[in-house]
């Protein structure tokens, strides 16, 4: 599902014109952008958590040549944890197969 798509689904669900859903959905985005990349995470209730991490410095190795090691930098990461309700929906996929 694209951005657009989303847009699409909830100006047929709601009424409202796309323009203004667009508006709506990017602004969340943007907000929720700008709160990670000032160091906070974000709850989204059943939904899930965006956190920020760092990520420890290693070492890598190129598969081509494996006895050269070549140092991959500490940095910093957003990661995703689903939450309860989002982790039995997804679930319910595998045990649909």
């Amino acid at each position: 599902m694209t951005k657009r798509d989303l847009v699409v689904k909830i100006s047929t669900e709601t009424g409202l014109t796309q323009s203004d859903i667009a508006v709506v959905v990017q602004k969340t985005l943007d907000y929720m952008a700008d709160e990670l990349a000032a160091g906070r995470d974000i709850e989204l209730r059943n939904f899930g958590v965006f956190e920020i991490k760092t990520r420890k410095s290693r070492k890598g190795r190129n598969p081509n040549k494996p006895e050269n090691e070549v140092v991959i930098p500490e940095r910093i990461v957003v990661k995703f944890r689903a939450g309860k309700e989002l982790k039995e929906r997804v679930e319910k996929l595998v045990a649909g197969k």
